[in-house]
């Protein structure tokens, strides 16, 4: 194996350091979908690594438990979670930010219903693993992106709204089409929401919750 002389990592380090961030990512993938129909009791080391098409030796390998995993699994939903966030600034357009921060959640349920159910299930269950990054990270994050709001507000740039309770309001409208996707269809008459579907629960998502800002003419 060829070491490299100046501590620069070698094409061989970076070869490996790329296969390694593929197969976790493809295992993180893999645990979702598993986590998402069978829970954390149901589901197994060998479930999760015949969803991934990788030997169970490898989840081991990267993961050690399934209890790791699961934490894994949560803290990057939550991770995907709060990255829209980042249009929400002071300088911002406020219809522009709130807007583009529903499209974004939108788009998440659309295409990671699984991460949101297995986050759901998590809270359902009192929240024993992600409790400390609820109080931790997205506490911290909300104060601040409620802030921003209300420095809107003040300024007189948007109806007078709660900005903690906006994003309440937000992920309870955007998550309940994956969280509850069973009963939208049943309601619908479908057998699954199809991307008009969800083209139309958007726009009705983005229209009502800019008008209750004041956002809409």
């Amino acid at each position: 194996m060829r070491k490299s002389t100046n501590n620069q990592p070698t094409a061989d380090d970076t070869s490996k350091g790329q296969i390694r961030q593929a197969n976790e990512a493809t295992i993180l993938a893999a645990a979702e979908s598993v986590f998402a129909r069978a829970g954390f009791g149901g589901a197994t080391i060998a479930s999760i690594a015949q969803a991934s098409c990788l030997p169970k030796a490898n989840v081991h390998y990267y993961f050690g438990s399934k209890e790791v995993l699961y934490r894994a699994v949560l803290a990057q939903i939550l991770s995907d979670w709060l990255e829209p966030t980042r249009c929400i600034t002071v300088d911002a357009q406020p219809r522009e930010a709130i807007e583009q921060y529903i499209r974004a959640k939108m788009t998440l349920s659309a295409q990671r219903p699984d991460g949101s159910k297995v986050f759901a299930n998590e809270l359902l269950h009192g929240a024993p693993v992600v409790h400390e990054l609820l109080t931790g990270d997205l506490r911290q994050l909300v104060r601040e992106k409620a802030a921003v709001i209300q420095t809107w507000v003040d300024a007189g740039r948007m109806a007078p709204v709660d900005g903690t309770h906006l994003f309440f309001t937000i992920w309870a409208a955007t998550q309940t089409y994956a969280d509850f996707d069973v009963q939208v269809c049943a309601v619908l008459g479908k057998s699954k929401l199809s991307a008009a579907d969800h083209n139309r629960a958007t726009e009705h998502v983005v229209r009502l919750v800019l008008r209750g800002c004041g956002l809409l003419g």
